[in-house]
């Protein structure tokens, strides 16, 4: 099963710790690790409230279909030219190959839980849009939840269509 807790950490997750501090190692292995804050930035308030609802509606139609086993629509929101950056599975450039792995380990077995009032929107002008939240999962087969984490989706408005074309995922 740490299999399928991986697989789902494949898709759009970007690891989370609600920590207030950030601990470094040391130059000198003899000195004690040196804590920092960590940056608190101010609230956030969408410079287009309209390309808001429209990202955060987005968002909410492409999870419905990971939530859902809409395989079809999945594949209309992701583009072809995809790049998926994990930091545990590295780079996936192969849609078939991502869309099958969602298909194999995701659908039916786990579902995606956003964090209410956590997206941020910010307009990438003649491309489309970057978002930017956070969001746990829940295994539905262990019957377990993931600690929220961080996704970075980035978006393309080609006519009148949005499509997924850039994840990073780190944990």
């Amino acid at each position: 099963m740490k299999t399928l807790i991986i697989a789902t950490c494949l898709l759009f997750t970007i690891s989370a710790s609600a920590q207030k501090h950030s601990t470094l190692p040391a130059r000198n292995s003899n000195a004690a690790a040196v804590t920092i804050p960590r940056y608190n930035p101010p609230a956030y308030n969408p410079a287009s409230q309209p390309l808001y609802q429209t990202i955060v509606r987005m968002d909410s139609l492409y999870f419905d279909t990971y939530n859902h086993s809409k395989a079809a629509l999945m594949d209309s929101l992701t583009a072809d030219n995809i790049e998926f950056y994990h930091d545990r599975g590295g780079l996936m450039t192969s849609k078939q190959e991502l869309l099958q792995s969602i298909q194999k380990n995701i659908f039916g077995k786990v579902q995606r839980v956003l964090t209410p009032g956590s997206i941020e929107v910010y307009q990438i002008p003649g491309y489309g849009a970057i978002e930017f939240g956070y969001h746990s999962f829940r295994n539905l087969v262990e019957h377990s939840e993931s600690q929220p984490a961080k996704f970075v989706i980035i978006w393309r408005l080609a006519g009148s269509k949005w499509q997924i074309t850039r994840v990073v995922s780190l944990h």
